[in-house]
């Protein structure tokens, strides 16, 4: 069995790379169906966020699995990037590397907010997708589970979602507060009524917050977001009216919505006071030359959230030390469990096919020999042993390589040496 992943994520490339790369959600279902299409043998995860795009593809046999630069090529082309601009960026693992990486993920170790709940949950979306879209499958389904299960023994064992753990949290108290001494007295302004939106507003309520608008291409979700914080839902359509008297802009939305030249013409016309603006979207939904349309303009993204990040992180060593054990014996048991799947029914069929043999033979000794018989058991025993101790170097050598990866190679080759059927 095979596990591979190919990733782009903040930590391998810049923002402008993976915004490119990013799926859209409306996209999805045609990622999906373009992946089956193309790797008919293979169970596919796609994994998209504001940090990372991967593909998750696992397979029953190495000759189904699709290359490095097959999975690129499929990039390249669903995105209509050229290859050679994002190449580079992408990373490759296999085997148990996956499976750690993955536990890295779901435990937010892998992302710039140490802790943060936010991305497990982005994670069991993208295995609920797959598995909506008839993607996933057995190998991919235990992987995701267990991922799921890592995430929580992390929780639950360590102090790593103690503090401020989101990139919600991180931005408000670092940038917000560095720009406002209170918020209480300050016009929110929400664009995006998904998670994202929802956890960044519960910060800023809570900071004080409660002059909130939210705009949302679907009127109705940014109803029910606005009403759940005391906040007034405005149409889409007046969406430059709320950017020009907002005095904090909070978007989610990842639609590339707002250039420089249409921000100057809303400053232009409602005034240059000072606003707050922190760019959560991906891709980006404000231009990066929009906080240089005047000195009153303070945008925020993803990326300058990482320099904050990693002052957090070397704060929290120690609890990051204790979650990598965590996560190195998960890995361990996790690659145990799918080398036994993988090599379980070839053990089996080879022990009964050898016990087979041995039962005929011994049957046939002591009918030829019967005066053998008061030394049955002993000579039964020694038999045995003999068996065990030929089997012992192949078996061990495919037990090795299973942990290492896929051993099918040894597996072919031990079913043609053995003449074992499948």
């Amino acid at each position: 069995m095979n596990l591979q992943l190919v990733t782009c994520n903040h930590q391998t490339s810049d923002l402008a790379v993976r915004e490119r790369l990013a799926f859209q959600p409306q996209r999805l279902g045609e990622a999906y169906e373009t992946l089956r299409a193309r790797f008919p043998e293979s169970e596919m995860i796609v994994l998209s966020t504001c940090n990372r795009v991967e593909l998750y593809a696992a397979h029953e046999g190495a000759e189904h699995a699709p290359g490095h630069r097959e999975l690129a090529e499929f990039l390249s082309e669903f995105h209509k990037v050229p290859l050679q601009d994002f190449y580079s960026d992408l990373k490759e693992h296999t085997g148990p590397e996956v499976v750690r990486h993955l536990f890295q993920v779901a435990a937010s170790l892998d992302s710039m907010v140490l802790g943060e709940p936010q991305i497990v949950a982005q994670v069991r979306d993208a295995y609920r997708q797959a598995q909506e879209k008839d993607a996933s499958g057995p190998i991919t389904s235990s992987l995701f589970e267990r991922a799921f299960n890592v995430s929580k023994r992390i929780r639950t064992e360590t102090r790593l979602a103690e503090g401020r753990v989101s990139i919600a949290s991180v931005a408000v108290g670092e940038f917000g507060k560095s720009i406002f001494e209170r918020f209480d007295d300050k016009r929110v302004l929400i664009i995006g009524a998904g998670q994202m939106a929802e956890e960044t507003l519960r910060y800023l309520h809570d900071e004080g917050a409660r002059d909130i608008l939210v705009a949302n291409r679907t009127f109705e979700r940014a109803e029910k977001l606005a009403a759940e914080w005391g906040g007034k839902a405005v149409p889409w359509d007046q969406l430059d009216l709320h950017l020009g008297t907002a005095d904090i802009i909070v978007s989610t939305t990842g639609a590339s919505l707002v250039d420089a030249q249409r921000f100057r013409k809303i400053r232009q016309k409602y005034g240059e006071k000072t606003t707050f603006i922190l760019d959560l979207g991906a891709p980006r939904d404000f231009a990066p030359e929009v906080r240089k349309v005047d000195d009153n303009v303070f945008l925020f993204c993803i990326d300058d959230l990482q320099e904050i990040c990693d002052k957090n992180r070397k704060l929290r060593q120690k609890e990051v030390e204790k979650a990598v054990t965590i996560i190195d014996q998960e890995t361990e048991s996790f690659m145990k469990d799918l080398s036994h799947r993988a090599t379980g029914p070839i053990v089996k069929r080879l022990r009964e096919q050898w016990r087979d043999v041995v039962d005929a033979e011994t049957l046939r000794l002591f009918n030829k020999l019967p005066h053998l018989e008061p030394d049955r058991i002993e000579i039964e025993k020694t038999i045995e042993r003999m068996v065990n101790k030929l089997l012992h170097p192949p078996l061990e050598v495919l037990r090795d390589e299973s942990r290492e990866g896929s051993p099918h190679g040894l597996l072919d080759a031990l079913k043609r040496l053995f003449r074992i059927g499948d």
